[in-house]
């Protein structure tokens, strides 16, 4: 398939709905400078065509970032693809290999976490190093039911149910409304060529196997499936926004400062729903900036801690701990 450039990538109605929802969650400031991940696959690829086709109007400046995970014998002629799209288009190209990457990355978990790990690295330090607003990824509709679908097998919370968000961080996601289908058929059309990886339909993925069956099932079950899927998930969404603000309007109303430590005061704590006390606690976590997992075990852990008459000090990481003193609960940190 040969590349052809469209006069306009902005000239059908489902684009016109990406135009609309990245307005409404203000993805692409005016003079901003973006790096798009770029696998060369149909999301990437026409996520570079429409943010290429937008940089005049709105002012914004492009970088293309491709990670090669060096998993195929032949993924060189991915970054030579990627390259070569780039060059025609004249934006900015960076790739490196996963060989070129700390090696500590590759040490722990799924090849899918493990790739997943590698290519948040690299894209944040092309975004360090070009001193980049944001980072613009392909993710679009089925991959939020995918995301879903999985968080919900592997057991999650209501936050976890929310799925992937626009903005995250430095993170956006102009397609996350998007349909799949209507990405391959526009680049179909216009004969724009892509990359497939045929990872994706291996079924030793969990992911792959959602895409596979599950999707497909529900679809037929009911062809509304796709919008009334998005539709709920922003109720979840909404709902979750509202528990946030009200999480961090009762942390406020129970902590304190005192020596540049957030104290909890145990009274006010325990009369919280236990619900809200696990957000309290992951919000307390977060804002003191410790390492941990946020297991329901590990949150329980810590309310039976709090419950104890006695024990005035427990370690819960290699470097802190939580102590309570005079009715107040703090994070303190050791070596």
């Amino acid at each position: 398939m040969k590349n052809k450039s469209p006069e306009t990538i902005t000239n059908k109605p489902f684009i016109l709905k990406i135009l609309q929802f990245i307005e409404q969650h203000n993805l692409l400031p005016n003079s901003s400078k973006i790096v798009i991940g770029l696998s060369g696959g149909p999301d990437s690829v026409f996520l570079l065509y429409l943010l290429h086709d937008l940089k005049k109007e709105k002012n914004f400046s492009l970088i293309a970032a491709h990670l090669d995970h060096q998993w195929r014998t032949d993924s060189a002629q991915d970054v030579k693809f990627c390259h070569n799209l780039c060059a025609k288009l004249g934006i900015p190209f960076v790739s490196t290999t996963a060989s070129e990457l700390p090696p500590v990355l590759q040490k722990k978990g799924s090849k899918e976490e493990i790739g997943r790990r590698m290519r948040r690295y690299f894209l944040q330090q092309v975004r360090e190093n070009n001193d980049a607003d944001c980072i613009a990824l392909g993710h679009h509709l089925q991959d939020q039911e995918e995301t879903f679908f999985i968080r919900l097998i592997r057991g999650t919370t209501l936050s976890g149910l929310t799925s992937m968000k626009p903005r995250e961080s430095f993170y956006i996601r102009p397609l996350l409304e998007t349909n799949k289908q209507d990405i391959v058929a526009y680049l179909q059309e216009n004969k724009i060529s892509y990359l497939t990886d045929p990872s994706n339909i291996s079924e030793s993925f969990l992911r792959n196997r959602i895409r596979l069956k599950v999707l497909p099932a529900l679809q037929e079950c009911d062809q509304r499936f796709d919008a009334n899927f998005l539709r709920t998930l922003n109720v979840l969404q909404e709902t979750e926004n509202y528990l946030q603000q009200l999480t961090t309007a009762t942390f406020n109303a129970i902590a304190q400062f005192k020596d540049e430590k957030i104290q909890l005061c145990l009274e006010k704590f325990k009369k919280i729903d236990p619900f809200m006390q696990r957000r309290i606690l992951l919000y307390w976590l977060i804002q003191a900036q410790v390492p941990f997992t946020p297991t329901k075990a590990f949150l329980d852990e810590i309310l039976r801690f709090f419950e104890k008459a006695e024990g005035k000090k427990h370690i819960l990481g290699p470097t802190w701990a939580i102590e309570k003193k005079q009715k107040k609960a703090m994070i303190v940190l050791h070596k």
